[in-house]
C-alpha cells in the first residue's frame, strides 16, 4: 500500500522543510533556556559548594552573605572556633564591584578569605595560590584575566597569580579571591576627602578603623561525629547569630536568589512550547485538509482509521525529528558564545526530544479527528 505520508511530504517538501527549520530554531532556544536555568543553579551554588564549610554563621535576622547583606565583627570567629562541635571557623568577606583591567572595567565578586582556612580558592587550574600578604589575587578564568595581569581595585594594584574554574557569584560574575585583610581594606577604603571629613568631624588623628575588622560571614566546619544541624542550632541559641547548614543555604540560594529568574525562564519555555505546537498543528492540519479525497479513497478500499491516524502521526513525528536535529545542531553552535554559563548536557537534550515528540503528537489530534470524520462516499463524485 502506498505510504501517503511519504508521498505527501515529497509533494510539499519546501513547506515541510521550512517548518522544520522554524521549529528547529524554537527547539534550539528551548534547549538553551533549559541550559541557562541549569547554569544559573550551578552558578548559585558554586561558591558555597567549594567553600569547605558545613555551617554559615551570619548576622541575626539575615539570610546570609549570598542573598543579602550581613555584617559581623571578625573577632567573633575566635569565640566560634572554641564552640562545642566546631573544628574550624574562618571569616569571609564577599562584595561586588568593578575592577579595572587595562582600559576595561570588569564586574566581579571579591571574596576575602583567611589564609590556610576554609573559604580559600579551590579548583586552581593555572598558576598558584596567594602566598604574599598583600596585592596578589586569584581570579576565575571566566573573567578573562590571565596570569600576570594587573588589576586596579580602588587605589591599589593586584597581580593575578592563579586562575580558578567555575567559581562565580549567584549572578554569574567571576570571583576574584583576595586575602581577608586586603578585601577588608578594599571594601572599607575611603578616598582622601572622606578621610579628611571623618577626622574633622570626630577630632581624631585617623579615620575610624573598626570597620576594617568586619566580615560578612563566618564559615564553620563541624567536628567529626557532630551533626551540622545540631551545631547550627546551638550557635543560634547561645551566640544569637543566624546559622545555616549547607542544605539550608542551598535552599536560600535557589528559592530566594534565583527564584524570579527561574520563573521567568519557565514561563518563556511554556510560551515556546505553545508556539511550537501551533506551528506543527497548522502544518499538519493544512497538509491533511489537502488530501481529504485521498483519505476517503483509502477508506473506500478498506483502510481503517488506525492506518490513517498512523500516517498523520508519521508526518508529525517526521517534522519533530527534523526540527530537533536542527535545534540540537544550532544550540551546540551558539551555546559557547553566551556570556553566562550554559549547561549543555545529554539529559537536557533527551528531555527536549521527549517534549518535542509529545508536542508533535498532541498537535496531530485536530488533523486526526478531521481525517477520521471523512466519509468514504466523498471519494465518489468529486
Amino acid at each position: 500500500m502506498i505510504n501517503l505520508a511519504i508521498r505527501d511530504i515529497r509533494h510539499s517538501w519546501w513547506r515541510y522543510s521550512l517548518t522544520g527549520i522554524i521549529l528547529g530554531l524554537l527547539i534550539a532556544t528551548t534547549i538553551t533556556m533549559f541550559g541557562i536555568y541549569r547554569g544559573m543553579v550551578a552558578d548559585a551554588v558554586a561558591l558555597p559548594a567549594k567553600s569547605g564549610a558545613d555551617i554559615w554563621v551570619v548576622q541575626k535576622d539575615t539570610l546570609g552573605p549570598y542573598a543579602e547583606a550581613s555584617s559581623l565583627y571578625s573577632d567573633e570567629q575566635l569565640g566560634l572556633a572554641g564552640f562545642p562541635g566546631v573544628s574550624e571557623a574562618a571569616n569571609v568577606l564577599y562584595f561586588t564591584l568593578q575592577v579595572q583591567r587595562g582600559a576595561d572595567d570588569v564586574r566581579v565578586m571579591i571574596a576575602g578569605y583567611e589564609d590556610g582556612k576554609i573559604g580559600q580558592p579551590t579548583s586552581i587550574i593555572a598558576g598558584r595560590p596567594i602566598v604574599k600578604s598583600k596585592y596578589e589575587a586569584v581570579a576565575d578564568a571566566s573573567s578573562g584575566f590571565e596570569i600576570g595581569d594587573k588589576l586596579l581595585i580602588r587605589r591599589n594594584e593586584y597581580t593575578v597569580v592563579g586562575l580558578t574554574e567555575r567559581m562565580t557569584s549567584t549572578g554569574g560574575d567571576p570571583i576574584v579571591f583576595l586575602r581577608l585583610k586586603d578585601a577588608q581594606e578594599v571594601q572599607f577604603d575611603e578616598d582622601n576627602t572622606s578621610i579628611y571629613n571623618d577626622r574633622k568631624r570626630s577630632n581624631q588623628n585617623e579615620s575610624n578603623e573598626f570597620a576594617k575588622y568586619k566580615a560578612n560571614a563566618i564559615l564553620v566546619k563541624a567536628a567529626d561525629g557532630w551533626d551540622p544541624k545540631q551545631v547550627a542550632a546551638s550557635i543560634k541559641q547561645w551566640k544569637h547569630f543566624e546559622a545555616y547548614t549547607y542544605q539550608e543555604m542551598e535552599q536560600i540560594l535557589l528559592s530566594k536568589t534565583i527564584e524570579k529568574a527561574a520563573n521567568q525562564i519557565g514561563l518563556f519555555l511554556v510560551i515556546l512550547e505553545i508556539v511550537s505546537a501551533a506551528i506543527v498543528a497548522l502544518l499538519i492540519y493544512t497538509m491533511t485538509m489537502g488530501k481529504l479525497k485521498e483519505i476517503a479513497v483509502l477508506k473506500l478500499i478498506g483502510a481503517n482509521n488506525s492506518l490513517i491516524m498512523m500516517m498523520i502521526l508519521q508526518e508529525s513525528w517526521g517534522i519533530g525529528i527534523i526540527g530537533y536535529t536542527i535545534g540540537a545542531i544550532v544550540s551546540a553552535l551558539w551555546v559557547p558564545v553566551f556570556p553566562r554559563y550554559v549547561v549543555y548536557s545529554t539529559d537536557i537534550r533527551v528531555i527536549t526530544f521527549a517534549i518535542t515528540m509529545a508536542i508533535c503528537t498532541l498537535a496531530s489530534i485536530i488533523s486526526i479527528r478531521a481525517a477520521i470524520k471523512v466519509e468514504p462516499a466523498s471519494a465518489i463524485g468529486g
